[in-house]
């Protein structure tokens, strides 16, 4: 069969699509339908986001006294694993806006905090993403009032297509550290490009963003504090993936089981009637779910870490702080094997015709694979050795 052309393929979509969801399993049901197609168009799901804002999920990370819901961290992170397990890169972008509305709970003075945590609940903003540091290709120059003039690129800015704030990071060369900021993505200067094409996790907006004198007020400065609980923003960032890639393998799991019971063949040597008695089989889904159910234990118990170290607030400790980056390096590494080898092995248990291109069963681990190269397993693995070792515990970095 002819694949549809992009024009008629989106037009079909949005002509059938559901209407507008108010509880996460009508939005879980409305993904899970356009999943596959979405994900051979790319672009832009502007209609799906919508969902998400309708469902109320915008607000899950601010403060119940600006008007959110207040929400755990272990809930916040459920919501995205089970977004994830049908759309892994809508959950990335619902789990960056909750990244940049705690940028600003934790960075912001109780101006901005007022401003911009009501802000998104009344106007339902998604967040966009420039914040990252490694990319010192973003210059801000002070201008002399305590404001700031950006020039320059940012890449990697996830969310930020379709956005109304972004939280940006630049590089001041006159002291030498980054600058930390929120700006309206709209404002004269800010150019969001559509350059994402990468092989997975195509609508995550995640392209560049180009800006030229872009003028920064005093009042959007963020002033973050050289603390513990300051660089929680770190390992907040780090269990959203986490909790992205034990999704992927649940999403897996979801459809290799559903392919096998309606479509599965038993081995010509298998003796058995129904692929589903296939002893080698059987383990198969075994292994996969241990992979998964391992994936989701430690996410949580990292969850419930963070949660703990968030409760305390600026009084936490280096050494507490500590604890939650090694329980989130040892969850992130179970959740990268699991994403990656559970959706590899869905096709070993679909076998051949599960490869038919508008299933889209590939996406899965192509997802994954996006993801997991964010920063090396390697070094994960080098700090949680080093503390089964010798108790040494993790020291603060960009990715820890």
């Amino acid at each position: 069969m002819n694949e549809p052309r992009h024009a008629d393929a989106l037009q079909t979509r949005q002509a059938s699509a559901a209407p507008p969801v108010r509880d996460l399993a009508g939005l879980l049901d409305a993904l899970r339908a356009s999943a596959a197609q979405r994900d051979r168009e790319g672009g832009h799901a502007a209609q799906e986001k919508q969902w998400i804002a309708d469902a109320g999920l915008l607000t899950l990370a601010v403060p119940r006294e600006f008007g959110g819901n207040g929400a755990r961290w272990p809930d916040i992170y459920e919501t995205i694993r089970q977004i994830a397990r049908v759309d892994s890169a809508l959950a990335h972008l619902l789990g960056f806006t909750c990244l940049q509305v705690v940028s600003v709970n934790m960075w912001g003075n109780a101006e901005q905090r007022s401003r911009y945590l009501n802000g998104t609940v009344e106007h339902r903003w998604w967040w966009g993403n420039a914040v990252n540091p490694l990319d010192t290709r973003l210059v801000a120059t002070a201008t002399g009032d305590g404001g700031y003039r950006l020039d320059g690129q940012k890449g990697f800015c996830s969310g930020t297509r379709g956005s109304r704030m972004m939280t940006v990071s630049a590089h001041d060369p006159a002291t030498g550290k980054p600058v930390f900021a929120v700006v309206p993505t709209g404002r004269d200067g800010i150019t969001v490009h559509e350059d994402w094409d990468p092989i997975g996790q195509r609508q995550t907006d995640s392209g560049s963003v180009s800006f030229a004198q872009v003028r920064v007020e005093p009042h959007e400065v963020l002033e973050r504090a050289d603390t513990p609980y300051a660089s929680l923003r770190t390992l907040i960032s780090q269990q959203v993936l986490t909790n992205l890639f034990v999704g992927i393998a649940q999403g897996a799991l979801d459809e290799a089981r559903a392919y096998v019971n309606q479509n599965g063949r038993p081995w010509i040597n298998s003796g058995v009637a129904k692929a589903t008695d296939d002893p080698y089989l059987i383990q198969r889904f075994g292994e996969m779910r241990l992979q998964a159910v391992s994936a989701e234990a430690l996410a949580a118990r990292a969850a419930y870490a963070l949660e703990d170290a968030w409760q305390q607030g600026p009084s936490l400790t280096a050494e507490a702080r500590a604890h939650v980056a090694l329980a989130t390096s040892e969850a992130k590494i179970v959740a990268h094997r699991a994403a990656l080898d559970v959706s590899e092995k869905l096709f070993d248990a679909c076998g051949a015709r599960a490869t038919h291109a508008p299933l889209a069963l590939d996406r899965f681990w192509r997802n994954a694979r996006v993801h997991t190269l964010h920063d090396p397993l390697d070094y994960r693995v080098r700090d949680v050795g080093r503390y089964a070792l010798s108790g040494t515990l993790p020291e603060v970095s960009l990715y820890t």
